[in-house]
């Protein structure tokens, strides 16, 4: 009889664009679904119903090591101007063994709102890590 364990959350993949990236970190998975209080007024019940309301999403941070002459980031970054964004629908897929796509989240209509390079230390030893933050339209999440 086959042990079965939890998935661990170190073997992922990124991909934009076609392109696939390694990132050290991702954060804001989420999905939430605000609520909606009502109560009629003739209603016999002496408190208000809930019902699902708008979905919310919040924005996705990718952390990844700074690489000479890779400059992916700001470059997608810059493209924002008045109302012309170049958006990305963005592929996290969290992989088996096998690096086959377990568990599977897409990212709808992406566009970076924040760029952010790490901190600088004479006396640190760690690997320069950057960061870009994006907003989006939406997330799915499928379990393969």
């Amino acid at each position: 009889m086959a042990a079965v364990y939890p998935l661990p959350k170190f073997h992922f993949q990124v991909e934009w664009g076609g392109v696939r990236l390694g990132f050290s970190e991702v954060t804001g998975l989420n999905v939430e679904t605000d609520v909606i209080e009502y109560r009629e007024g003739a209603s016999p019940e002496f408190h208000k119903i809930k019902m699902p309301g708008l979905q919310k999403f919040p924005n996705i941070t990718l952390k990844r090591g700074t690489f000479k002459a890779d400059n992916e980031f700001f470059t997608w970054w810059n493209t924002v101007a008045l109302n012309t964004i170049e958006r990305r629908n963005l592929i996290i897929s969290l992989l088996n063994e096998n690096h086959e796509p377990v568990v599977v989240w897409k990212v709808k209509q992406a566009w970076p709102s924040k760029v952010m390079s790490g901190d600088l230390k004479a006396d640190a030893n760690e690997v320069l890590i950057e960061s870009i933050e994006l907003v989006h339209e939406g997330l799915t999440i499928q379990n393969e």
